[in-house]
């Protein structure tokens, strides 16, 4: 929304200054985004008429100029403009006067000098010589009635100032000056000024027929027959410079008219050309296939789901967004139809973006115009259109006013109490009762309590908090005082037996990776490739087409990372995140942090793609492989054990991957990205990647004491052949369980797998896997006779999965 500050002043005028202005709307909840002055500063430039003008002896294309700038004196001036002729009255730039600055960024200042030959006592100057516009076609044209000598800043208001303001949907009420200028009088206190006119007497009794056939969309329609105006009257300069310092460009008097009342009163209204209206107006919901063609040239095609006005023939306008072309007003307009209606915001709310524009009119109906004034802003608009566009032919019909759906407001309850609770200040009734009062919201009040009925033009006073907000901005957000919160101080003692996950996040950076955070929107084609998920959950409302569902894993998004990073010549990535996935859960309950239906279980995932390590001359360069990373994930749970079970999943590579499980439960996965994926993504290696459930990596064991041995340990090695479709943790597995049962195994400290052969001295399906033993005893040196019964056990649990040992 954007307005001049004189404008505005011209309904209420406080003793503030510009920038005091503006922040006092600032902090009422109207931000005020931009204050600019609508004219550079330049000094000395006065309104001129031009006296006598001869040509230039020594060029063609100059004039010499006789100037009356009010001083009594005429100055001879050279002058270039193709414009310039006797009686015509421009600025005049005397000299000594400073204009601004030009190309070259510094300020001009006029000289008398001279010009080949002639002297030059001042300069005629164009609009964009004064930086007003970047009209340069010659010297700017200035009324008739302009008074010579008068400051051309004062003449033109060159020091009023426009005001960008960012409204909030909800204050629709404000899409006005006159909105604006209620806000500013409640805030102040001073006098609010409503632009008023004489009512025009109705001189003939000529009707429209208008049908309302939508209630539900169009819930008042008012409109009158105007006949006999001047279709090429010229708009007031004093309307172009309010139209222009608001953001509109001048188009035509009638036009011109609607829009400057639109800005003023906040209600947008259109105008018809009579003549180009076929029989009478029918306000309905569009049919399928019906077709308009727009002002702005478009032809759009609409349906059930868009309102319109239409004639006997056809379609005449988009309802609440757009005129069409067909009955739009020209230069050779004599006789008008004028409307203004209220339409239901429900009704326009999105039917201009369907078709990929945006209306001043849409931008307001969707938010709510004032539904009680609609007879007043007809008339408002046509004094104005008489004033302008009148001839002595000018015929006014009565307003043909239906209305046959309006708004039922009920009045909403505010407790003294509660806006002192959530304000946070000492309120008492009066100062409520006063607020109100200033902001003209109709209220009835016993002690503490107040009822509040929303006027016609407020759309956002529905429930409690909305009144609370309206307490809150008019005694003033800055006023509030800023105090700490009350809260019992006491030290919470967190569980011994569980880590945050700020100390996971660290963890995993000191292993070298780089968390990032990614959207938990993604494309949906990443849930069926990276979890085949084809039942994603959907967003209604999504910021971007393509990220229009919630990830169930934390893979897709640690790809689409690694890709930025090769497009960007980034050769070796290794990159982590800690967040929720979304699930459907039909048994989940709604709570402070459920949502019922839906599941969020926090994960932490990982990826590493190209070099182990950074490239060194220590080492060869090798590319991250499984048992890398499986090594990292590893140390992140330690001193808990994991065990990797093969598994397929469908992100990841068949015969590289596992589940990886603690205590017997399965708690995520780990593996090479599948080839698949690395071809369609563009990968030229596989990256490795592992995600688990964040709950499991938090959880830690409580120390124990363990006693040091102070005798030697003892090592042995077992090779044992099997299958070559046994995997070692099913050994493993066989080895930790004879341990748990043999109490003479109490002495196996650790169990490692160091080497894997096939080849030679095998069969073709056969391999043989090397394990060492680390054995040792707490009270006595080992004895080879009790190492040997402990090996012999191992060894028989190993023949229980198939092994046997290796000759």
């Amino acid at each position: 929304m954007q307005f001049s500050e004189q404008w505005l002043r011209t309904m209420a005028n406080p003793q503030l200054s510009s920038d005091e202005l503006a922040h006092l709307l600032t902090m009422s909840g109207l931000e005020v985004e931009e204050v600019d002055a609508v004219a550079p500063p330049f000094n000395n430039v006065v309104v001129a008429q031009i006296v006598e003008v001869a040509k230039h002896p020594d060029a063609d294309r100059l004039n010499v100029v006789q100037v009356d700038v009010g001083t009594g004196t005429l100055l001879n001036i050279v002058c270039g403009a193709p414009n310039v002729r006797v009686g015509m009255k421009a600025p005049c730039a005397m000299a000594g006067a400073v204009l601004p600055p030009g190309a070259d960024g510094k300020p001009f200042v006029i000289k008398v000098g001279k010009l080949r030959g002639v002297e030059s006592q001042g300069m005629m100057c164009s609009a964009r010589e004064l930086k007003l516009n970047e009209d340069h076609g010659g010297l700017l044209d200035l009324p008739a009635d302009a008074p010579v000598g008068t400051n051309i800043r004062d003449y033109l208001a060159l020091d009023d100032r426009k005001f960008t303001i960012k409204l909030t949907p909800n204050k629709a009420d404000c899409l006005s000056v006159l909105g604006v200028a209620r806000e500013v009088s409640a805030l102040t206190g001073v006098a609010l000024n409503v632009p008023t006119n004489a009512i025009v007497p109705v001189t003939i009794d000529d009707k429209l027929p208008v049908k309302i056939s939508a209630p539900d969309l169009c819930g008042r329609f008012a409109g009158r027959i105007i006949r006999g105006v001047n279709g090429r009257a010229q708009t007031p300069d004093w309307m172009k410079q309010r139209l222009e310092r608001s953001g509109q460009r001048p188009v035509s008097a009638l036009v011109d008219i609607s829009n400057y009342v639109m800005l003023e009163m906040g209600r947008p209204s259109h105008v018809f050309d009579l003549a180009k209206i076929h029989g009478g107006i029918d306000v309905r919901w569009g049919r399928k296939g019906e077709q308009l063609k727009l002002l702005n040239g478009n032809t759009i095609e609409v349906d059930e789901w868009v309102g319109v006005i239409a004639d006997d023939r056809e379609i005449e306008s988009l309802a609440g967004i757009m005129g069409g072309d067909a009955t739009a007003v020209s230069d050779d307009t004599t006789d008008i139809y004028l409307e203004a209606a209220f339409w239901w915001p429900n009704a326009i709310q999105g039917r201009a973006r369907r078709y990929n524009f945006s209306t001043d009119a849409a931008h307001r109906f969707e938010r709510g115009v004032d539904y009680a004034t609609v007879v007043e802003h007809i008339e408002r608009i046509t004094a104005l259109i008489v004033e302008i566009c009148g001839t002595a032919e000018t015929k006014v019909g009565p307003v043909d006013d239906q209305i046959v759906n309006l708004p039922k407001r009920a009045p909403v309850t505010l407790r003294t109490a509660r806006a002192e609770k959530v304000i946070g200040v000492t309120l008492t009734d009066a100062t409520i009762a006063d607020i109100f009062t200033r902001l003209k919201l109709p209220f009835t009040q016993e002690p503490g309590l107040f009822q509040v009925t929303a006027p016609s033009y407020r759309f956002d006073i529905e429930i409690e908090e909305d009144l609370i907000e309206e307490v809150a901005r008019v005694y003033g957000f800055e006023n509030i005082p800023t105090r700490p919160p009350v809260a019992e101080n006491r030290m919470l003692i967190a569980p011994e037996d569980t880590r945050s996950l700020f100390a996971v996040r660290h963890q995993l950076a000191d292993l070298g990776y780089q968390e990032v955070v990614n959207m938990s929107f993604v494309e949906a084609q990443w849930e069926a490739d990276f979890a085949a998920n084809t039942h994603p959950i959907k967003l209604q409302n999504p910021i971007a087409s393509q990220l229009s569902v919630m990830r169930s894993t934390l893979i897709g998004s640690l790809v689409a990372n690694v890709r930025y990073n090769l497009n960007r010549k980034a050769g070796r990535v290794r990159v982590f995140e800690t967040a929720a996935v979304y699930l459907r859960a039909p048994d989940t309950q709604d709570g402070p942090l459920a949502v019922a239906g839906y599941a969020q279980p926090k994960k932490v995932a990982a990826i590493a793609y190209g070099p182990a390590v950074d490239e060194q001359w220590g080492l060869p360069t090798k590319n991250v492989d499984f048992f890398d990373v499986k090594a990292d994930l590893e140390a992140l749970f330690a001193p808990r054990t994991l065990r990797f079970a093969k598994a397929e999943h469908p992100a990841l590579h068949p015969g590289r991957s596992a589940r990886v499980e603690l205590d017997g439960q399965p708690i995520g996965w780990i593996g090479e990205l599948h080839p698949r994926w690395m071809q369609q993504y563009d990968l030229p290696l596989a990256p490795v990647v592992f995600e688990v459930d964040a709950v499991a990596l938090q959880q830690r064991p409580l120390p124990v004491y363990e006693e040091i041995s102070k005798f030697p340990a003892v090592t042995r090695d077992l090779a044992l052949v099997v299958q070559q479709n046994v995997p070692a943790q099913a050994l493993l597995d066989r080895f930790v369980e004879a341990k748990k049962t043999n109490p003479d195994c109490n002495i196996v400290q650790a169990i490692v797998l160091f080497d894997e052969y096939r080849g030679k001295g095998l069969e073709a399906d056969e391999k043989s896997l090397a394990f060492r033993f680390a054995l040792q005893d707490t009270q006595n040196t080992l004895q080879d006779d009790a190492v040997e019964a402990v090996m012999a056990k191992m060894v028989a649990a190993a023949a229980a999965a198939g092994a046997k040992p290796r000759a």
